[in-house]
Protein backbone atom coordinates (compact mmCIF):
# COMPACT_ATOMS: atom_id res chain seq x y z
CA UNK A 1 0.00 0.00 0.00
CA UNK A 2 2.75 2.45 0.95
CA UNK A 3 4.35 2.07 -2.47
CA UNK A 4 1.42 3.91 -4.05
CA UNK A 5 1.54 7.66 -4.34
CA UNK A 6 -0.87 10.00 -2.57
CA UNK A 7 -2.64 10.68 -5.87
CA UNK A 8 -3.07 6.94 -6.52
CA UNK A 9 -4.62 6.44 -3.08
CA UNK A 10 -6.94 9.37 -3.67
CA UNK A 11 -7.93 8.00 -7.08
CA UNK A 12 -8.80 4.59 -5.64
CA UNK A 13 -10.99 6.14 -2.94
CA UNK A 14 -12.70 8.33 -5.52
CA UNK A 15 -13.40 5.32 -7.73
CA UNK A 16 -14.88 3.40 -4.80
CA UNK A 17 -17.16 6.27 -3.85
CA UNK A 18 -18.23 6.68 -7.47
CA UNK A 19 -19.10 2.98 -7.63
CA UNK A 20 -21.27 3.28 -4.52
CA UNK A 21 -23.04 6.29 -6.01
CA UNK A 22 -23.57 4.53 -9.34
CA UNK A 23 -25.14 1.63 -7.47
CA UNK A 24 -27.61 4.03 -5.85
CA UNK A 25 -26.01 3.76 -2.42
CA UNK A 26 -26.34 6.65 0.02
CA UNK A 27 -23.09 7.31 1.88
CA UNK A 28 -21.99 9.36 4.87
CA UNK A 29 -18.74 9.98 6.74
CA UNK A 30 -18.20 10.11 10.48
CA UNK A 31 -15.29 12.09 11.90
CA UNK A 32 -13.78 13.07 15.25
CA UNK A 33 -11.94 16.00 13.61
CA UNK A 34 -8.51 15.11 14.95
CA UNK A 35 -5.37 15.87 12.96
CA UNK A 36 -5.24 12.32 11.61
CA UNK A 37 -8.86 12.68 10.43
CA UNK A 38 -8.01 15.44 7.97
CA UNK A 39 -6.60 13.45 5.02
CA UNK A 40 -9.87 11.52 4.63
CA UNK A 41 -11.95 14.68 5.03
CA UNK A 42 -9.74 16.48 2.52
CA UNK A 43 -10.07 13.63 0.02
CA UNK A 44 -13.85 13.60 0.46
CA UNK A 45 -13.95 17.36 -0.14
CA UNK A 46 -12.11 16.86 -3.43
CA UNK A 47 -13.80 13.75 -4.85
CA UNK A 48 -17.29 13.70 -3.29
CA UNK A 49 -18.06 16.95 -1.43
CA UNK A 50 -21.78 16.19 -1.46
CA UNK A 51 -21.29 13.37 1.08
CA UNK A 52 -22.36 14.57 4.55
CA UNK A 53 -19.93 14.42 7.46
CA UNK A 54 -21.44 13.54 10.84
CA UNK A 55 -19.80 14.73 14.06
CA UNK A 56 -20.83 13.15 17.35
CA UNK A 57 -21.30 16.17 19.57
CA UNK A 58 -21.25 14.54 23.00
CA UNK A 59 -21.39 17.80 24.91
CA UNK A 60 -18.11 16.87 26.58
CA UNK A 61 -15.66 17.90 23.85
CA UNK A 62 -12.80 20.31 24.37
CA UNK A 63 -13.62 23.85 23.18
CA UNK A 64 -10.60 23.54 20.89
CA UNK A 65 -12.18 20.53 19.16
CA UNK A 66 -15.43 22.39 18.55
CA UNK A 67 -13.58 25.38 17.09
CA UNK A 68 -11.41 23.09 14.94
CA UNK A 69 -14.50 21.29 13.64
CA UNK A 70 -15.96 24.60 12.43
CA UNK A 71 -12.64 25.75 10.94
CA UNK A 72 -12.18 22.54 8.92
CA UNK A 73 -15.80 22.47 7.75
CA UNK A 74 -15.45 25.99 6.38
CA UNK A 75 -11.98 25.53 4.91
CA UNK A 76 -12.81 22.23 3.16
CA UNK A 77 -16.35 23.21 2.19
CA UNK A 78 -17.85 20.21 3.96
CA UNK A 79 -21.46 19.62 4.92
CA UNK A 80 -20.87 18.82 8.60
CA UNK A 81 -23.85 17.75 10.67
CA UNK A 82 -23.74 17.54 14.47
CA UNK A 83 -25.62 14.68 16.11
CA UNK A 84 -26.20 14.32 19.84
CA UNK A 85 -27.53 11.76 22.26
CA UNK A 86 -31.31 11.42 22.59
CA UNK A 87 -30.69 11.14 26.33
CA UNK A 88 -30.39 14.50 28.09
CA UNK A 89 -27.47 15.22 30.40
CA UNK A 90 -29.89 14.88 33.34
CA UNK A 91 -30.45 11.28 32.26
CA UNK A 92 -26.70 10.64 32.09
CA UNK A 93 -26.17 10.75 35.85
CA UNK A 94 -26.35 7.99 38.44
CA UNK A 95 -28.38 8.01 41.64
CA UNK A 96 -25.72 10.12 43.33
CA UNK A 97 -25.79 12.77 40.63
CA UNK A 98 -22.44 11.78 39.10
CA UNK A 99 -22.06 11.53 35.32
CA UNK A 100 -21.63 7.97 34.07
CA UNK A 101 -18.18 8.77 32.64
CA UNK A 102 -16.88 8.81 36.25
CA UNK A 103 -17.47 5.11 36.92
CA UNK A 104 -19.07 3.63 33.79
CA UNK A 105 -17.47 5.14 30.66
CA UNK A 106 -18.79 2.32 28.47
CA UNK A 107 -22.35 3.37 29.24
CA UNK A 108 -21.48 7.03 28.71
CA UNK A 109 -20.04 6.18 25.29
CA UNK A 110 -23.12 4.12 24.48
CA UNK A 111 -25.42 7.03 25.29
CA UNK A 112 -23.36 9.68 23.50
CA UNK A 113 -21.87 7.80 20.55
CA UNK A 114 -23.69 4.56 19.79
CA UNK A 115 -27.28 5.75 20.25
CA UNK A 116 -26.91 8.93 18.12
CA UNK A 117 -25.29 6.91 15.32
CA UNK A 118 -28.17 4.45 14.98
CA UNK A 119 -30.63 6.80 13.22
CA UNK A 120 -27.84 8.14 10.99
CA UNK A 121 -26.98 4.62 9.87
CA UNK A 122 -30.66 3.82 9.33
CA UNK A 123 -30.82 6.61 6.74
CA UNK A 124 -27.73 5.52 4.77
CA UNK A 125 -26.25 2.48 3.03
CA UNK A 126 -22.51 3.16 3.30
CA UNK A 127 -20.69 4.38 6.40
CA UNK A 128 -17.27 5.79 5.49
CA UNK A 129 -15.00 5.54 8.50
CA UNK A 130 -11.33 6.54 8.76
CA UNK A 131 -10.06 3.87 11.17
CA UNK A 132 -6.59 2.38 10.61
CA UNK A 133 -5.21 -1.06 11.43
CA UNK A 134 -2.30 0.41 13.38
CA UNK A 135 -4.54 2.19 15.91
CA UNK A 136 -5.96 -0.62 18.08
CA UNK A 137 -6.08 -4.42 18.25
CA UNK A 138 -9.74 -4.44 17.22
CA UNK A 139 -9.15 -2.21 14.20
CA UNK A 140 -6.35 -4.54 13.08
CA UNK A 141 -9.02 -7.23 12.54
CA UNK A 142 -11.11 -5.15 10.14
CA UNK A 143 -11.38 -5.44 6.38
CA UNK A 144 -11.78 -2.62 3.86
CA UNK A 145 -15.50 -3.36 3.72
CA UNK A 146 -17.47 -4.77 6.64
CA UNK A 147 -21.12 -5.78 6.70
CA UNK A 148 -23.45 -3.92 9.04
CA UNK A 149 -26.40 -6.13 8.20
CA UNK A 150 -29.52 -5.31 6.18
CA UNK A 151 -27.41 -4.65 3.08
CA UNK A 152 -25.43 -1.85 4.70
CA UNK A 153 -21.63 -1.61 4.63
CA UNK A 154 -18.91 0.23 6.44
CA UNK A 155 -16.04 1.29 4.17
CA UNK A 156 -12.57 1.88 5.63
CA UNK A 157 -10.55 3.74 2.98
CA UNK A 158 -7.67 4.56 5.35
CA UNK A 159 -7.37 1.08 6.88
CA UNK A 160 -3.86 0.34 5.58
CA UNK A 161 -2.51 3.85 5.88
CA UNK A 162 0.21 4.41 8.47
CA UNK A 163 0.92 7.38 10.70
CA UNK A 164 3.71 8.37 8.30
CA UNK A 165 1.33 8.31 5.33
CA UNK A 166 -1.11 10.51 7.24
CA UNK A 167 1.71 12.92 8.08
CA UNK A 168 2.98 12.94 4.48
CA UNK A 169 -0.51 13.72 3.15
CA UNK A 170 -1.00 16.52 5.64
CA UNK A 171 2.38 17.96 4.71
CA UNK A 172 1.70 17.70 0.97
CA UNK A 173 -1.56 19.65 1.28
CA UNK A 174 -0.53 21.89 4.17
CA UNK A 175 -3.33 20.64 6.40
CA UNK A 176 -3.57 22.15 9.90
CA UNK A 177 -3.06 20.47 13.25
CA UNK A 178 -5.62 20.14 16.02
CA UNK A 179 -4.61 22.89 18.48
CA UNK A 180 -4.35 20.48 21.43
CA UNK A 181 -1.62 18.40 19.77
CA UNK A 182 0.93 21.10 20.57
CA UNK A 183 -0.03 20.60 24.22
CA UNK A 184 0.70 16.87 24.11
CA UNK A 185 -2.75 15.51 23.27
CA UNK A 186 -2.27 12.90 20.54
CA UNK A 187 -5.62 11.09 20.80
CA UNK A 188 -8.37 13.55 21.56
CA UNK A 189 -11.82 12.57 22.72
CA UNK A 190 -14.08 13.97 25.39
CA UNK A 191 -12.53 16.16 28.07
CA UNK A 192 -13.23 13.90 31.08
CA UNK A 193 -11.64 10.83 29.47
CA UNK A 194 -8.64 12.35 27.65
CA UNK A 195 -5.13 12.85 29.00
CA UNK A 196 -2.09 14.47 27.41
CA UNK A 197 1.01 12.64 26.20
CA UNK A 198 2.87 14.11 29.16
CA UNK A 199 0.58 12.15 31.46
CA UNK A 200 0.48 8.89 29.50
CA UNK A 201 2.97 6.62 27.72
CA UNK A 202 1.55 6.60 24.19
CA UNK A 203 -0.98 8.41 22.07
CA UNK A 204 -3.92 6.01 22.27
CA UNK A 205 -3.43 5.55 26.05
CA UNK A 206 -4.34 9.19 26.40
CA UNK A 207 -7.94 8.00 26.08
CA UNK A 208 -9.66 6.37 29.08
CA UNK A 209 -6.43 6.47 31.09
CA UNK A 210 -5.98 3.62 33.53
CA UNK A 211 -8.81 1.56 32.01
CA UNK A 212 -8.79 -1.55 29.84
CA UNK A 213 -10.68 0.38 27.15
CA UNK A 214 -9.55 1.31 23.63
CA UNK A 215 -12.81 1.91 21.77
CA UNK A 216 -15.77 4.20 22.38
CA UNK A 217 -18.25 1.70 20.98
CA UNK A 218 -19.18 3.03 17.55
CA UNK A 219 -16.50 0.76 16.08
CA UNK A 220 -17.29 -2.42 18.03
CA UNK A 221 -21.08 -2.15 18.41
CA UNK A 222 -21.78 -1.90 14.68
CA UNK A 223 -18.83 -3.89 13.27
CA UNK A 224 -17.67 -7.17 14.73
CA UNK A 225 -14.43 -7.56 12.79
CA UNK A 226 -13.19 -9.94 10.15
CA UNK A 227 -15.99 -12.46 10.73
CA UNK A 228 -18.37 -10.09 8.95
CA UNK A 229 -16.07 -9.46 6.01
CA UNK A 230 -17.93 -8.91 2.74
CA UNK A 231 -15.25 -7.90 0.23
CA UNK A 232 -12.22 -5.74 -0.19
Amino acid sequence: METMSISEHTTLIGEKLSAYKAAGKKAFVSSSFQSHSLPLLHIISRVAPEIPVYFLNTGFHFPETMAFRHTIAERFGLNVIDVSSPVSKVGQRDGNGKFFFVHNPDHCCYLNKVLPMEPVLAQHDIWINGVRRDQTKFRATLQEEESLGEGKLRYHPMLDWTSKMIWDYRKAYDLPEHPLEAKGYLSIGCMPCTRSFAEETDGRQGRWAGMAKEECGIQTEFVKGSSNHQSS
